[in-house]
């Protein structure tokens, strides 16, 4: 059994790109995040404002982001492990994006203070 896990391992992670870089899926999920964003924003608002189904719309909004949040973050787990896209040069270009990001909004907040 574990001779076979091991295999179907080795079949799934086999990458059969031609170039270094990692070419995104079609994927539902910003989609779906914008439609809980805006469900969370308007349910907050209509709760605020004493009308009857905010705070279940808001509930509704929050439960549709965190189930993004959940699928999305799993495809691109799933993307980076068992099927093998993040090859060397795409885990240098997500760190240094991050850190990019990092830097950017330092300089962000120094720019306010």
């Amino acid at each position: 059994l574990c001779y076979l896990l091991e295999n179907l391992k080795l079949f799934i992670m086999v990458n059969n790109q031609k170039h270094s870089f990692h070419l995104v899926d079609p994927s539902p999920w910003p989609l779906v995040a914008a439609i809980g964003g805006f469900t969370m924003t308007s349910g907050g608002v209509l709760y605020m404002h004493n009308y009857a189904g905010g705070g279940s719309t808001f509930l509704l909004g929050v439960f549709i982001t965190l189930f993004v949040m959940f699928t999305w973050w799993r495809d691109i787990i799933r993307e980076g492990t068992l099927e093998g896209q993040h090859t060397y040069q795409v885990q240098i270009g997500l760190r240094m994006g991050m850190i990019l990001f990092i830097v950017s909004e330092i300089m962000f907040f120094f720019a306010f203070f």
